[in-house]
């Protein structure tokens, strides 16, 4: 087929669907989308609970536990290990299908019926504050994480020891308050970087070693500010700047920051790719309209599977790790093949529809919280042959009786879960951390809000009267709650931390976990690509705040280069590859 501009119906606006596209969906044997590619992103991450912890209620004793399932949802929670047992049989929550309702009424009843377990995790070891974690040890409050160990307040990221306070960072060690740091070793306070080691405060460095506040280097060693110094300059000027003081590491901190934004950055984040569009994507080949993807082939529209192992998918949010043929689907990985529309599926999972929470299951469609199960629709057995023949029969139904939302969407075959089935509030996943709206707004875009009622705690101390210098403070410091300088809610200091700031000479923070996640959230682009032109003019850019090192060979005056890019063109100075690289020193 020939690619085809059509309309979505959700937000009104046209989008394109492509030759390839229509390719890919009669292979899979789906209809084409009725819902543009970020209206779809949206309504998949709408799902996805991202940070936060909840306290609940064990439905069969009552005890009081930690979850990621908010109490407004009105699941019946299980404690994880009591979940995963054969002590419960999913098959005595099954329905049979009713022809006079539509499916995802029939659905949402079955989904609201089923025991859910608190946390998605596995393979991890005194954890028990983190969620959607898998071979993790020591860690406190990880989230979407794996292979970590000794490290606390950090979201979307493996292979990491001994870090705190990192945003979708990878394959480092003693690392602080960083954000897309892959490769690096005691790396502090540093954004898009790679292969760096005791930086302070850079972005968008590789190779670096003993830097201070640098932008664009390649290579550097003992370089302040991009000026280059002695190794004995250097070290005496970073002991004038008193990082271990509270006031000295925030100014170099704000100083740096405000450094960087006099330097031009490439339209997108990304090494060693071929034919890829998107933001942040590594060692990938032929991978468009995509954010966050490592080790990726053939992907399309597809976000956060940063583990490698993707490949030939559209529409798939999270994970990765042996995962192919995905459409549709949210937080599906390890070992799963040709997924359609569903939700919390993992591992060893293959040819699944509508399905949420399947544990090592095949052939299921509609059905939620089963382990190794087969031929089961709506969470009721059924023979090969039965279940082939239904299957067939309730998509037929889907099309000829289909669900309508509260905005007057249709939901025939082919569309994800409807938003307002979803058991999560926007303000409650990463929706509202890429994309922060009021309450009526979000209402009034038929999402869900769920006003928090957070525990009050008593604090004991304000951060005015922390000490200045960790060298100076004890211990007993854990024991104290401290009221965040910004949002007054309490926060505190936990051991691994304490011993880790003391160890590096870094001061005590005085802003609570959220707020350190919402600074850092500020460098993390949201997944939506714009055309613009390249703001290079020829000798500086075109806002004239950047003044270029030399003259760009591949063009007279400003450069007619355009691209898509995440990045916004009022905050930063974009520049094309070629102009870019010719800046890179």
């Amino acid at each position: 087929m020939e690619a085809e501009t059509r309309n979505c119906q959700n937000c009104k606006k046209n989008f394109l669907i492509e030759a390839e596209d229509f390719d890919f969906y009669q292979k899979m044997k789906v209809p084409p989308p009725t819902f543009c590619p970020d209206c779809r992103y949206k309504r998949r991450a709408i799902w996805r609970n991202a940070r936060h912890l909840f306290r609940g209620k064990d439905y069969i004793t009552g005890k009081e536990l930690f979850t990621g399932i908010p109490p407004q949802s009105g699941l019946s929670i299980y404690e994880q290990e009591y979940w995963n047992s054969d002590k419960w049989d999913s098959l005595e929550y099954g329905i049979e299908y009713d022809f006079s309702t539509a499916f995802f009424k029939q659905f949402n009843q079955l989904f609201r019926s089923v025991p859910y377990p608190a946390k998605s995790m596995q393979r991890c070891i005194n954890c028990d504050y983190s969620n959607m974690c898998d071979d993790m040890k020591n860690c406190y409050l990880c989230f979407n994480a794996t292979f970590m160990e000794d490290s606390a307040y950090c979201c979307n990221g493996s292979v990491l020891k001994n870090c705190f306070d990192l945003t979708s960072c990878y394959n480092s060690e003693f690392c602080y308050d960083n954000v897309r740091v892959d490769k690096s070793y005691h790396t502090i306070g540093s954004v898009n970087s790679e292969s760096c080691v005791d930086v302070w405060f850079s972005k968008n460095c590789v190779g670096c070693t003993d830097c201070f506040g640098c932008v664009n280097l390649r290579n550097a060693k003992y370089f302040i500010f991009n000026k280059q110094f002695s190794k004995e300059e250097y070290f005496n000027a970073l002991k004038l700047m008193n990082l271990g003081t509270w006031d000295g590491f925030y100014k170099a901190k704000i100083e740096s920051q405000n450094f960087w934004e006099k330097f031009p950055i490439k339209y997108m984040l990304g090494f060693r790719n071929h034919d890829v569009l998107g933001e942040d994507i590594k060692d990938s080949k032929n991978v468009k309209y995509s954010y966050i993807v490592q080790q990726g082939e053939n992907l399309k529209y597809v976000q956060d599977v940063p583990f490698g192992g993707a490949s030939n998918s559209y529409d798939y949010t999270c994970w990765g790790v042996s995962a192919s043929q995905i459409y549709e689907c949210m937080i599906v990985g390890e070992q799963v093949d040709n997924m359609k529309f569903c939700f919390e599926c993992w591992p060893v999972c293959q040819e699944l529809e509508y399905c949420i929470n399947m544990r090592r299951s095949k052939n299921c469609f509609g059905c939620v919280g089963m382990k190794d199960a087969q031929y089961c629709i709506l969470n009721k057995k059924y023979s090969k042959e039965d279940y082939f023949e239904l299957v067939e029969k309730i998509k037929k139904h889907m099309d000829e009786m289909p669900y309508i939302d509260k905005r007057g969407n249709l939901y025939k075959y082919g569309e994800f879960f409807p938003v307002e089935l979803s058991h999560l509030a926007y303000n409650e996943t990463l929706l509202n951390d890429q994309f922060p709206l009021d309450k009526e707004t979000v209402e009034k875009l038929g999402f869900i809000w769920h006003d928090i009622n957070r525990k009050e705690y008593e604090v004991t101390i304000l951060t005015k009267d922390l000490p200045q210098i960790i060298s100076e403070t004890h211990e007993a410091v854990t024991k104290e709650i401290i009221e965040c300088i910004d949002c007054k809610k309490a926060y505190r200091i936990i051991l691994n931390e304490f011993n880790f700031l003391k160890n590096f000479n870094l001061p005590l923070p005085r802003n609570c976990v959220d707020c350190r996640f919402s600074q850092r959230q500020r460098f993390m682009v949201p997944p939506v690509l714009k055309f613009i032109e390249c703001m290079c003019s020829g000798y500086k850019s075109s806002n004239s705040i950047y003044k270029n090192n030399q003259k760009h060979t591949s063009h007279e005056g400003k450069c007619q280069n355009t691209f898509q890019t995440a990045y916004n063109i009022e905050k930063e100075i974009i520049y094309c590859e070629k102009c870019y690289q010719s800046e890179v020193y």
